[in-house]
């Protein structure tokens, strides 16, 4: 069941996110070649600190992985799709692609958000390509978190988007409800039928975050590795963008936004 915030809890949100946005804009030009994924996590860090957040996923705990995640945010690298932990051996280079993906709490409040961009500000025509394809679906999504409608809307609008572009959704990994905690009811699919799932509320707060590879939607979790990294199964890259959405009775606001 999804949780209902109240009108203070997002104020607090928005506040939050609004934090969040200008700590994730401080990252994408921090985050140059030549610069490690621990840089930017120890950057990220120092940020939180600046402007009175709490770096939540530090010491996070899901029941996949083996244990407490050990970074401020998620460092995703070219074919890494999902929860790339920084590393000091990993440095940047001109033409990768980096998803920066960041939670922190505000006034007892989570916001959770992330970014995709070109390392050095450029790269190949098909990765650009899936960073742009990957933005506006997740605009695309947001417009359908509007009251009466369907989880299943947001999923089928994502979906369709990307598809008709020739990338691929992962379909194991998806947004959820977020606010009181990391990770709430409910699962928001970047795949499905529009009319379907639960109907959207009033006072609903979803991650909403498409997730897409180039090739094939096939991954595979690093279990014996880092234990939180996930890979595309066929090498390409993959692309992520997410913003915490609160539903009003106007419809779907951006939390995560300057």
């Amino acid at each position: 069941m999804a949780k209902i915030k109240t009108k203070e809890e997002i104020v607090s949100l928005r506040k939050g996110g609004k934090i969040l946005a200008k700590i994730l804009r401080e990252l994408a030009v921090y985050a140059k070649p030549g610069v490690s994924t621990m840089d930017i996590n120890d950057y990220a860090l120092k940020l939180a600190e600046d402007y009175g957040a709490e770096p939540v996923l530090l010491g996070y705990h899901p029941e996949f992985a083996p244990i407490p995640y050990p970074a401020a945010l998620c460092t995703s690298v070219n074919d890494v799709v999902q929860h790339g932990v920084p590393d000091a051996g990993e440095i940047l280079e001109a033409g990768d692609i980096i998803n920066l993906d960041m939670s922190i709490g505000y006034e007892g409040m989570i916001v959770y958000s992330g970014i995709t961009m070109p390392v050095g500000g450029r790269t190949d025509a098909v990765s650009q390509k899936l960073i742009d394809v990957t933005k506006e679906a997740l605009a695309l999504g947001i417009k359908q978190a509007k009251p009466g409608n369907h989880i299943g809307d947001i999923s089928h609008a994502i979906q369709t988007y990307v598809e008709a572009h020739g990338f691929s959704i992962v379909e194991v990994l998806c947004g959820h409800g977020v606010g009181h905690a990391v990770h709430e009811e409910p699962m928001v699919p970047n795949f499905g039928k529009a009319g379907t799932g639960p109907i959207i509320k009033v006072g609903n707060v979803f991650a909403i975050e498409p997730i897409v590879n180039v090739g094939s939607k096939e991954v595979w979790f690093d279990d014996d590795g880092d234990g939180y990294s996930v890979f595309t199964s066929d090498g390409s890259r993959a692309a992520h963008f997410e913003h915490t959405v609160a539903v009003t009775e106007h419809g779907p606001e951006i939390m995560t936004k300057e």
